[in-house]
């Protein structure tokens, strides 16, 4: 029993052990964003910290990328029953595009995004950082960081792991 308790403990050791390390919004050196809109990825905030015109039209934008993704997967699982593995990533994908599409028409559109945001990245990853660093703490964060998932789903990918990265000093 005593055998079977230490080597639990080390697993559980081991486990925190490798866990990545993610340093407070504050200790993380935030990327310098492009003053204005001609980056590729627009940010949800403005300069000032405020949430952008199109994050406050876009309110239930997610709740359309979410019925996007759901179409999207049921086209794919129709596809599925027929070619088994390509079906679900061709799903993935169409649920993703249709997602996305629903969100922008509901923010105005990707002409509307660019004409009301005043700071972008050419990087999703600097635009990840960004936002971790300087506006997790705004009580619209989790709202906004979905939004901009859902018009940048690139996004869902890389900002975790942007953020290890960044904790790292990467």
């Amino acid at each position: 029993m005593k055998k079977i308790s230490a080597l639990l403990f080390a697993l559980v050791l081991t486990a925190c052990a490798s866990a990545p390390h993610i340093a407070a919004p504050n200790l993380i050196q935030a990327p310098t964003p492009i003053v204005g809109n001609s980056g590729k990825y627009m940010s949800p905030y403005t300069e000032d910290g405020t949430v952008a015109a199109w994050v406050e039209k876009g309110r239930n934008a997610s709740t359309g990328a979410s019925i996007g993704g759901f179409l999207g997967a049921q086209a794919g699982q129709k596809v599925a029953e027929n070619i088994p593995f390509i079906g679900g990533i061709l799903g993935q994908a169409v649920g993703e595009s249709a997602g996305r599409a629903i969100a922008l028409k509901m923010v105005g559109g990707e002409e509307f995004i660019r004409a009301n945001s005043d700071i972008s990245f050419n990087s999703v990853n600097d635009l990840a950082v960004y936002m971790y660093a300087k506006n997790s703490t705004h009580k619209d964060f989790a709202e906004a960081l979905k939004l901009t998932q859902e018009i940048y789903p690139e996004l869902k990918t890389a900002y975790y792991q942007a953020i290890i990265n960044a904790s790292a000093g990467k």
